[in-house]
């Protein structure tokens, strides 16, 4: 008679889930905590690293954020153009006034022909009253045309030209061929549709059919002259938006950029508070501005 039955039974499956260190030998329990101690510190120096190369290119990025200075745009005309194009011209008016205490933008009278934002430098042309038979008394106004260079902004005072169109289709199609960047005109425009349909951005006192051929000499290019009640020099910083037009006299041109650089900035940034305080005092008494 069997009474029983032996039977080789197999060790018990560990539990992959419990830890196994009360399993083993002493010396063994001291080397692992070693060695997750040298993984520790080692997951420790790879933080530390990544800290402190994302605080560099914090710092980096704040470096960037502070801009450009006036010395730089002294030496870089041409970025100093283009940030020019990019900042809003009531900034630029702001600016000129804290620094120049002087106004430099256009009136209310000066509008634009269709919504545009540009700037360049000035080329003046001045046009004075004058009955004439003379077929070449308005040539210099076109060799002006000719001789701009890109980024050029057609600057033109047309004494008591309100009623007078200072420029008209055939004058912008070659400014806009010549790559000027627009055109300022104390004083009338006509051929609007034509204007409007090739892009070529004009401010004008107004909008009217007539010609200043018979009626008007040239008296001069990159002159100073007074456009809008506002004194002009050839090469000036010519700045236009929907707010309208300022002139931005270029010897001080790279100290007003910065300052309206800083007045964009803050302002952008106050629009946020306002929205999120619901109160435009309590904005402008956390940045010191209107």
């Amino acid at each position: 008679m069997k009474w029983f039955e032996i039977r080789h039974r197999p060790p018990p499956e560990k539990d992959p889930c419990k830890t196994q260190d009360t399993d083993l030998p002493v010396h063994q329990v001291t080397a692992g905590w070693r060695g997750g101690n040298q993984r520790a510190r080692i997951l420790c120096g790879i933080l530390f690293l990544a800290v402190s190369c994302f605080a560099g290119l914090l710092l980096s990025l704040g470096a960037q954020d502070a801009g450009p200075d006036a010395a730089y745009y002294t030496r870089n005309p041409g970025e100093m153009l283009t940030a020019f194009r990019h900042v809003e011209v009531a900034s630029v008016s702001d600016a000129e006034e804290q620094l120049m205490d002087q106004r430099t933008y256009l009136s209310h009278r000066m509008q634009a022909l269709f919504p545009a934002k540009f700037a360049g430098y000035a080329l003046t042309v001045r046009l004075v009253k004058e009955e004439n038979k003379d077929p070449h008394a308005l040539d210099g106004m076109l060799t002006a045309i000719d001789s701009g260079e890109r980024d050029s902004v057609y600057v033109m005072s047309v004494e008591d030209g309100d009623n007078i169109a200072g420029m008209g289709g055939l004058m912008g199609t070659a400014m806009s061929a010549r790559n000027f960047a627009g055109a300022v005109i104390d004083g009338g425009v006509r051929d609007v549709a034509y204007l409007r349909k090739i892009g070529f951005p004009v401010y004008a006192t107004g909008i009217v059919p007539s010609t200043a051929v018979g009626h008007y000499r040239f008296t001069g290019q990159n002159i100073p002259i007074t456009c809008d009640g506002v004194p002009v020099s050839g090469g000036d910083i010519i700045t236009a938006d929907q707010d309208g037009v300022v002139v931005v006299p270029l010897k001080s041109a790279p100290e007003i950029l910065v300052r309206a650089q800083q007045l964009d900035f803050e302002e952008h940034s106050m629009y946020s508070w306002i929205e999120r305080l619901k109160s435009i005092t309590e904005a402008v008494k956390r940045f010191h501005r209107l």
